[in-house]
């Protein structure tokens, strides 16, 4: 559930960005920072090891205007994807509004989304969220690759009628905002139903 603050007149959700390690979710993070004019976005804080992959998590918020005077922000984090972060990542998905799962779409990573998606219906359940009625989008990032998995081979794997997919080249750009658009505006109409 988001904050709402009455005496500031703001509310505020978490959109939370899964998926295996490498798969992309900071390269997402970073572009939809680039992208947005400096008045409508924080700073972007980077937890990041030697090797550049996600420590803890990656963090800014971003201004998205007003509901009945109320002004809106999105707080966007990241998970770090390596399954020895766990507890790290259930940590980070406590009070989500939302969710984005970066998936990589090379073949021999599907067994990484595949557990890393799970893992991640496991943590939002036992925050007593129903995965099935969770804003999530699914993002199958990587779609460069000459060998890309198959639209729909996650879908059909982890059984997920109905949930909204999205192509990408994250590194490029692609499809970065169009995912990050779709489930920031179910978030808020979750909350105003």
């Amino acid at each position: 559930m988001p904050r709402v603050d009455p005496d500031r007149r703001t509310i505020a959700f978490k959109l939370v960005y899964c998926g295996p390690g490498m798969s992309g979710k900071t390269t997402n993070l970073v572009h939809v920072h680039r992208t947005l004019a400096a008045a409508h976005r924080g700073e972007l804080v980077q937890l990041d090891t030697e090797e550049e992959r996600t420590l803890f998590f990656d963090f800014f918020p971003l201004e998205l205007g007003t509901i009945d005077g109320f002004g809106v922000r999105f707080n966007m984090y990241t998970v770090p994807g390596q399954t020895f972060y766990e507890a790290s990542r259930r940590l980070i998905l406590d009070g989500a509004d939302g969710a984005v799962f970066v998936a990589d779409s090379a073949p021999a990573r599907l067994a990484e989304n595949v557990e890393s998606y799970a893992s991640m219906q496991e943590n939002l359940r036992s925050y007593d969220l129903d995965p099935r009625t969770f804003p999530i989008a699914l993002q199958y990032n990587k779609r460069d690759l000459a060998d890309a998995i198959p639209l729909g081979t996650l879908e059909r794997t982890l059984g997920l009628p109905g949930v909204p997919v999205f192509e990408a080249v994250a590194s490029r750009g692609e499809g970065v905002l169009e995912t990050v658009r779709d489930v920031s505006r179910r978030v808020v109409q979750r909350f105003l139903s």
